[in-house]
């Protein structure tokens, strides 16, 4: 006699002999296995974003599929950080921005233009941010499969990122997946508490881009590997085969292809035609203000102790005073640049309402002057912001000594990597500011502790009145939405210090050039910039900003009356 098989109200309601008779029986139906894979064949790495605001209900649909991911022992370690407020945002893109520049460092000259000319602009255009952060606090023995596989956590947190990706696509958004950052410093952003780990940054939005086939493809990066390649039979073979992946440290060039510049499709030109210049373009485009189509160099002069109490100039004081004055009239090389350029001109005296220190035996300035100084310079820029795009400039002699200390103050840097020569200096000379910057970190270091970690703090212990005066006029122009042109090293640190106080200023910034200082590289890399010219200057007073100010108007107006295509 046979009894009918009880058949329960919940789990599972097949039986062992329904199993045997079809095994595919838990197949999906052909259309919806068709369209799982056409929705994994057509998953791409978004990189240009819409604004339109994604729907709360969407968003939640797209992180409910990442919370559906398998994960190790069922420990479900995910965590989806959501971020909309833009300065948060900003802070993530400044980071991106800054460890892009360094990794181009360390790849072939091809590969590294490959990688600066990827957009990255996606943190700051994506109107959503998810960081999937990975709870690993939970000790590995005490979860079922971390034991013997102590990062399977990390591998549950990436599946749970792929769920995400794919309900994402199914629903025609659009994702990017970011890793150019230090872990530790996105944890900081978020506040993240230590055992917590991020995979990186998701940019989701609607995209404004629908790219065939994945970007990096697209770029000649690489291409995707035969499923033959990476399929083995058993084991792996003992002629050593398959190759090792391609390093692009030192690998082969690979043929030519076009940078793509998403921004630039409907103009009748190679997209990325103009490299770093369609990028500035882009930046500038960006910003609320006037698009520019002239502006003002603004020369910040400032006289500074140390330059007479330590020998550290091969030029005396009072060159200060006759730069500037020759700037007001024209005739300096700054001035006369900015004319060719079509800039308009403005010299500026920054004077310290206190008196001033050396910064060997006592702070540059105090708290109550860089305060007034730097409010001077807010007002400035927004007056100049006004005529159009901002250019600093800057003269002072001994500043270069004072711009390392406070490099170094701000970014951590030895005095050995951040000191150069200046203006005329020989080796005795340059020796003796290393010595002076020494010293004087020591001393900010003592007196401040902590503290000198903090921008107005290290600009009065280690700074001077020009540079707080144009960090003020970098705050002015760029609450006004005007892009800021940088020179070399005195002025890109007091945009250091502008960033510092309030981050999104940095999305006003334009590199100009990068300076013969050794400090320059360190501080373009810290804001995250790519400089538009490289020609080893050493003159100051805005050269540089003025002749990259005229490389980004000609782009410009290049970007405006170019033909365009239907």
């Amino acid at each position: 006699m046979t009894w009918p098989r009880p058949v329960p109200v919940i789990g599972d309601r097949t039986s062992a002999a329904q199993r045997a008779a079809d095994p595919s029986g838990w197949a999906f139906d052909p259309n919806t296995v068709a369209a799982l894979h056409a929705v994994v064949d057509a998953r791409r790495d978004v990189r240009r974003y819409r604004p339109d605001p994604v729907p709360p209900d969407l968003l939640r649909t797209v992180l409910g599929a990442g919370h559906r991911a398998p994960s190790v022992g069922h420990s479900q370690p995910w965590r989806f950080v959501v971020v909309t407020e833009q300065a948060t945002r900003d802070r993530a893109a400044a980071l991106a921005d800054r460890e892009r520049l360094r990794q181009a460092e360390l790849l072939t000259p091809d590969r590294r233009a490959r990688l600066l000319d990827l957009q990255l602009e996606g943190i700051r255009e994506a109107p959503v941010g998810v960081v999937v952060a990975c709870d690993r606090r939970a000790h590995a023995t005490g979860v079922l499969g971390r034991a013997t596989f102590p990062d399977a956590d990390l591998w549950s947190c990436a599946c749970a990122i792929q769920n995400i990706w794919l309900a994402a696509r199914a629903s025609g958004l659009g994702l990017g997946w970011v890793t150019l950052f230090q872990p530790t410093d996105l944890a900081q952003l978020l506040d993240l508490p230590e055992g917590v780990e991020t995979l990186g940054w998701l940019c989701l939005g609607w995209p404004d881009e629908r790219p065939p086939e994945p970007g990096l493809v697209r770029h000649g990066w690489s291409t995707r590997l035969s499923l033959d390649d990476v399929v083995l039979a058993e084991r792996w073979p003992a002629d050593g085969s398959p190759e090792a992946p391609v390093s692009h440290l030192a690998g082969p060039e690979p043929e030519a292809v076009v940078a793509a510049r998403d921004s630039g499709d409907d103009l009748l030109a190679v997209p990325g035609s103009l490299g770093v210049l369609d990028r500035a373009v882009d930046r500038v485009l960006a910003l609320p203000g006037a698009e520019p189509a002239t502006g003002t160099l603004v020369v910040v002069a400032g006289d500074h102790p140390v330059a007479t109490a330590h020998a550290v100039s091969a030029y005396p004081a009072s060159v200060t005073a006759d730069v500037l004055a020759a700037t007001a009239t024209g005739e300096s090389l700054g001035a006369a640049t900015a004319a060719q350029a079509g800039l308009a001109v403005r010299a500026h005296s920054a004077v310290s309402p206190d008196p001033q220190g050396d910064l060997v035996t006592a702070d540059a300035l105090t708290p109550a002057a860089v305060e007034a100084l730097v409010a001077e310079g807010r007002e400035l820029g927004r007056e100049l912001a006004r005529h159009g795009l901002v250019c600093l400039g800057e003269v002072g002699i001994g500043n270069t000594t004072v711009a390392a200390a406070l490099t170094c103050a701000l970014l951590g840097l030895d005095p050995e990597r951040a000191v150069g020569l200046g203006a005329g200096a020989d080796a005795a000379m340059l020796a003796r500011k290393r010595a002076v910057v020494t010293t004087a970190l020591a001393r900010a270091r003592a007196e401040h502790g902590a503290a000198l970690g903090e921008p107005r703090t290290a600009l009065a212990a280690l700074g001077g009145p020009e540079l707080a005066v144009l960090a003020g006029v970098t705050l002015g122009a760029a609450a006004e939405g005007v892009p800021v042109v940088l020179d070399g090293l005195v002025t890109s640190v007091s945009a250091v210090v502008a960033v510092r106080l309030e981050p999104a200023a940095r999305t006003a910034l334009v590199a100009g050039q990068r300076s013969r200082e050794r400090a320059h590289a360190e501080v373009l890399t810290e804001l995250g910039l790519e400089p538009l010219l490289d020609l080893r200057l050493r003159s100051g007073e805005g050269v540089g900003a003025a002749l990259g100010a005229q490389l980004l108007l000609t782009a410009l107006g290049a970007r405006r009356t170019a033909g365009r295509v239907s």
